[in-house]
């Protein structure tokens, strides 16, 4: 089966390309000439995921599942969630984010924090969701050579090391998006 990625994000597509079966072949927005930028306009997680997934459905005649993800940190009102990838700016940089993150969490004792990954899947032109999250909290420096985005200074619950401090491989077992593409994936089977 081929079905299309909708993701410009290089480390997202390897993450996930590492959990698919060999039966289900990954195309990503590269491998079909996709190069723009896809709306998400929706203040939810879930209406980002379905807006991705109809915009590529609209173009191309194949299957296609698109992911937005969240990191929601209960002390600063669950921010930044659905604006993760921008929280400190248009210009989308993870050191930047990182750091506004931390400077919010001065002072503060709580540092509880979960991601939320919403996979929506146009089989057919029918949608359907998957979500996963994974409980965690913010610790107060970067700790971690590997991930991406927020993976430095994010502890999974019942784990002494940052996501950043995880191979691909351990991490897709426990995170946010490896539960919801287990699902995803169990759908498709």
């Amino acid at each position: 089966m081929d079905i299309i990625f909708a993701t410009h994000n290089k480390n997202k597509l390897r993450e996930v390309q590492i959990m698919m079966p060999q039966e289900i072949k990954l195309l990503s927005l590269e491998d079909i000439g996709m190069h723009e930028d896809i709306p998400e306009t929706s203040n939810t997680i879930s209406g980002n995921a379905a807006q991705k997934v109809k915009y590529i459905r609209q173009r191309y005649d194949l299957p296609v599942f698109a992911d937005d993800t969240g990191l929601e940190i209960l002390s600063l009102n669950n921010e930044p969630g659905v604006y993760s990838a921008r929280y400190a700016g248009e210009h989308k940089n993870s050191e930047d984010n990182m750091d506004l993150v931390l400077k919010n969490l001065e002072g503060k004792r709580d540092r509880s924090a979960r991601f939320v990954t919403v996979f929506a899947l146009d089989m057919e032109r029918c949608q359907t969701m998957f979500e996963g999250v994974c409980e965690g909290k913010i610790i107060e420096q970067r700790t971690g050579e590997y991930g991406f985005g927020y993976d430095p200074i994010f502890m999974p619950n019942d784990f002494d090391k940052t996501f950043a401090q995880m191979s691909l491989v351990e991490k897709g077992e426990i995170s946010h998006r490896g539960i919801a593409l287990r699902k995803l994936i169990a759908y498709l089977s």
